[in-house]
């Protein structure tokens, strides 16, 4: 019953600054004042205002959250304790990066550094491979593989 008073003056107020809104010329924004203070008279005629009511204040409603929670709380453990046992037997809930246990990764393509290049210091700058260079660490790879 009170939910119902609140929303309908609600309503009332919204629908007043609608008016002073479309009084003041701006009849877009006094339209669209006048639909969101509709809201929730709608929402009291359709019956959703009771049903919130009736299940905010039940008991009964209370303990099905309650039920639910300790549900959720149950699922959630086992699923912990269901990781932690997979994963100290070593079976297949540790990542080793690979997509299959017992595979493992394939050689870095990337080349290696060349014996007095280290991190610091940069490549030789003077000198550029020439164009027909470009592609021998290309052929290199493609002849490694039998291509």
């Amino acid at each position: 019953m009170i939910a119902e008073t609140v929303c309908s003056a609600v309503s009332a107020a919204g629908l007043g600054i609608a008016v002073v809104t479309a009084y003041r010329r701006r009849f877009l924004a006094a339209a669209r004042i006048a639909a969101y203070s509709l809201v929730p008279v709608g929402l009291v005629m359709t019956g959703v205002v009771g049903w919130l009511s009736d299940t905010a204040f039940s008991p009964t409603a209370w303990a099905g959250f309650g039920v639910l929670a300790g549900a959720w709380l149950l699922f959630a453990t086992t699923r912990a304790v269901e990781r932690r046992r997979t994963g100290a037997d070593g079976g297949a809930a540790t990542d080793t990066g690979s997509i299959r246990p017992g595979t493992t990764a394939p050689a870095s393509s990337t080349p290696a550094l060349r014996q007095g290049q280290g991190k610091g210091q940069p490549q030789s700058q003077g000198k550029r491979p020439a164009s027909g260079d470009d592609f021998s660490d290309i052929e290199a790879i493609l002849k490694k593989h039998g291509i």
